[in-house]
């Protein structure tokens, strides 16, 4: 019996490469959002944290579940 690989390798490298940056400038952007999330959060004042209802040890936590960060 025979077989034919008829599926062709339509992935080039620039497609790859364009890829892998596009991937790197995300990643680079949820960072820069998680930084100025917890820069603002650790500006506010333990009261306006209370009234968001969390504590400062929470800052981290909320910014990396707010920029999806894994």
């Amino acid at each position: 019996m025979t077989y034919v690989n008829t599926r062709s390798s339509s992935v080039s490298i620039a497609d790859r490469l364009a890829a892998m940056f596009k991937a790197v400038k995300e990643a680079l952007d949820r960072r820069q959002m998680y930084r100025r999330t917890v820069a603002e959060l650790n500006a506010l004042s333990d009261r306006d944290l209370a009234d968001l209802g969390m504590a400062r040890c929470d800052i981290a936590a909320a910014a990396h579940q707010a920029t999806c960060l894994s």
